[in-house]
């Protein structure tokens, strides 16, 4: 495995650990296709959440003009597979998914360059894809 692969392993672990203390149950992680991914499905009472972590690392500290945000890296495309999978996971799990509501979240987890820690997680909730 890659070292980017293990830093984005690292951080939808610790995005699914964040989901579970708020109280979702994860349904799925990593569903793949051909045509795009979920990194996690998860639901808390009638509502799934499919969830796109974007994991970065980086210092603790602020570095002046050092605004880029790991969620600025989902891009149309990524945007597009993204809705792609959704569309096929909710057709395959049409009987499991029953009425419940659904809604796209955006989990960016940001690692310290130094420890490898995850010390800070934004949950940015019903993302338009």
């Amino acid at each position: 495995m890659s070292f980017k692969s293990q830093i984005g392993q690292f951080g939808e672990d610790k995005a699914a650990e964040f989901l579970a203390q708020q109280g979702f149950k994860i349904l799925d992680r990593n569903y793949r296709k051909k045509w795009g991914e979920i990194d996690i499905v998860a639901q808390k009472d009638n509502s799934v959440h499919f969830v796109e972590v974007k994991t970065v690392t980086r210092a603790r500290t602020a570095v002046p003009g050092d605004d880029y945000e790991p969620e600025d890296n989902i891009h149309p495309w990524k945007r597009k597979r993204l809705r792609r999978a959704i569309e096929t996971y909710l057709l395959a799990k049409e009987e499991e998914m029953g009425d419940n509501d659904w809604q796209v979240d955006v989990i960016a987890v940001y690692l310290d360059e130094t420890s490898r820690t995850a010390w800070k997680i934004d949950w940015l909730q019903d993302e338009v894809i």
